[in-house]
């Protein structure tokens, strides 16, 4: 069987050399006379050996037209979905994977084509400044293949995912604050460290978060709110320097941090930190 199997490979690789041989560098074969799988190894091998993924999705497109019930069209259909997606063609690669999961909703590379159409949003967050709508539906897609998949490779790299542009939403909040606040606007910045603080407790902007409500209530003379937002980082964050600034601020002003009068804050403080569920 060894043999047998090392020759099939070795005729295989030779058919597609002659395969490629025959389309003369830059001319396409005439898909006609070549079988499925034909069609699709040179699909594979445009993909290997081309910068441009659009080059293998010729190949594919032409499995699905010519055979659309075979084994190999449906191979080809999530191989069109890598393609484009290699091209940053991130809009064809999702509407391609979603047809794949319409198509073939019970097939195994049916939990690689949820992660596709994942990624096609997902790694269009590249700037804190960009429009965060591509975030939420990159949260979206990434939650369905955490939850319909969560045994498989794809959903643990999804959920470091998830993570990382869960972070990326706190940093935008993050962001406009300190805009608003800079200028002088500290309602409006208190507003979006509190959305920091009371969405997005898992993330890394926390300890910043609450050292700017410090800043932001001391600024209004809203005493209370700063000495209780010091405590919260002061007994979550007390190794930072978020808290040694706040400290700073608070004992400048004959004030230390703690839990003062009935705010939202004094609320977060006995719920997260005393696990009083009121």
């Amino acid at each position: 069987m060894g043999r047998v199997r090392i020759a099939a490979n070795l005729l295989g690789g030779l058919t597609l050399a002659a395969l490629v041989a025959a389309c003369g560098g830059s001319r396409e074969p005439d898909f006609e006379q070549l079988d499925a799988e034909q069609i699709y190894k040179l699909g594979e091998y445009q993909l290997e050996t081309s910068r441009r993924g659009e080059d293998a999705v010729t190949y594919f497109a032409e499995v699905e037209r010519l055979y659309p019930y075979s084994e190999w069209a449906k191979r080809a259909l999530i191989m069109q979905a890598f393609a484009y997606h290699k091209d940053r063609d991130y809009e064809n690669s999702r509407a391609t994977a979603q047809r794949y999961i319409d198509t073939y909703p019970a097939e195994e590379d049916a939990a690689y084509a949820k992660y596709l159409l994942a990624l096609s949003y997902y790694d269009q967050i590249d700037e804190v400044g960009r429009d965060q709508g591509l975030t939420f539906q990159a949260l979206q897609a990434l939650r369905a293949v955490i939850e319909e998949y969560p045994d498989s490779d794809y959903a643990r790299s999804a959920i470091l995912k998830f993570d990382l542009a869960f972070d990326h939403l706190a940093a935008k909040e993050m962001e406009i604050g300190r805009y608003y606040l800079k200028r002088r606007h500290f309602s409006a910045a208190i507003n979006r460290f509190r959305v920091v603080v009371e969405n997005f407790q898992t993330t890394t902007h926390v300890p910043e978060a609450l050292h700017r409500l410090v800043e932001g209530y001391l600024s209004l003379g809203l005493t209370d709110e700063a000495q209780t937002a010091g405590a919260i980082l002061g007994h979550n964050f007390q190794s930072t320097e978020w808290y040694q600034d706040s400290f700073a601020l608070l004992t400048g002003r004959g004030l230390r941090p703690e839990v003062k009068g009935d705010s939202w804050l004094a609320k977060v403080y006995r719920q997260v930190i005393r696990g009083e569920w009121l």
